[in-house]
């Protein structure tokens, strides 16, 4: 979804798929449509719920077909899933969604190791993709996360200046919202604010999401900067499941319940319910009982006297 001016925000929960994809443990499909239900009753209203890739490169999201089906008896949930290629947009469109992820990578490296595509490659694949969508299932938005926008495991440093191109080839291309990840953890609030207020100036109401990791522990700080650049969408795992397979050591996506704590806590709306955002939290237990998850506010309880 686009960025909006006002105080509220949307919390785009990727948990089922990219917190999903990071670990061994197969979640039962049961499980999952479980957690997925009790998001919604939370009030989540955006879920990547999954990921049309060959089943033997990601067995954890095989079942992403069943999973879009069950998300779609959700009214007002918008139904979202990653693909790397124009086989898994058809697929996906075909599945039903609302709306797909494409991930194109800004560093080199990280780009052939996740899709086996340079970033220019992937931003044809992106073309035919925006193409097909165009002639057959046009209601449906695509997304373009710009992932290790703000440095990269395999090539280090990644040039601001390559981020902004691709995110303008993107939005050229016919690709509604174009977000920013820090697929790695790599970022800092400075150079966060600096790299989405360019993104801003650059592809204006198609700047999107804010995908952004805590494997250094400056996630919601991060967030917190794109905020105040004008960002409106955040991206953010349960229990802050969530890497990427393709980028050594990256780890821990934001935490959805310190975030959505956070936004509350400033008067600025989620329209989350905390609470039963922890029932979700057991529901996503239950269904990894041997997965350890984290989160600050979670462990800490919200403090003495907070009214949401």
């Amino acid at each position: 979804m686009s960025n909006n001016t006002g105080d509220n925000v949307l919390i785009s929960e990727v948990g089922p798929r990219d917190g999903l994809q990071s670990i061994k443990t197969i979640m039962p499909t049961a499980f999952k449509l479980k957690w997925i239900s009790a998001l919604y009753d939370a009030g989540v209203r955006e879920i990547e719920v999954g990921s049309f890739v060959p089943s033997k490169l990601l067995p954890q999201l095989a079942d992403t077909a069943e999973v879009v089906a069950h998300a779609l008896q959700h009214p007002g949930l918008t139904v979202m899933a990653l693909v790397p290629n124009l086989r898994g947009a058809v697929t996906a469109f075909e599945a039903g969604v609302h709306k797909i992820t494409l991930p194109i990578s800004a560093s080199v490296a990280h780009s052939q190791a996740n899709v086996r595509k340079t970033p220019e490659e992937m931003m044809e694949e992106a073309k035919r993709i925006v193409a097909y969508r165009d002639a057959n299932f046009p209601a449906i938005s695509i997304e373009a996360g710009i992932s290790t926008a703000f440095g990269c495991t395999l090539q280090g440093k990644v040039d601001e200046d390559d981020v902004i191109r691709l995110s303008v080839m993107a939005a050229q291309a016919g690709i509604d919202d174009i977000g920013l990840s820090d697929t790695t953890g790599y970022a800092n609030p400075k150079q966060v604010r600096r790299l989405f207020r360019r993104l801003f100036d650059e592809v204006g109401e198609k700047a999107g999401a804010a995908h952004m990791h805590n494997t250094r522990g400056l996630g919601i700080a991060n967030c917190l900067a794109a905020f105040e650049e004008g960002v409106r969408t955040f991206d953010s795992s349960q229990g802050g499941l969530g890497g990427c397979p393709y980028a050594p050591g990256a780890s821990g996506n934001v935490v959805t319940e310190d975030l959505v704590f956070m936004f509350e806590a400033m008067n600025v709306k989620t329209h989350i319910n905390y609470e039963k955002l922890m029932q979700a939290r057991v529901a996503l237990q239950e269904g990894l009982p041997n997965e350890p998850i984290y989160g600050m506010t979670p462990e800490a309880g919200l403090p003495k006297g907070f009214i949401q």
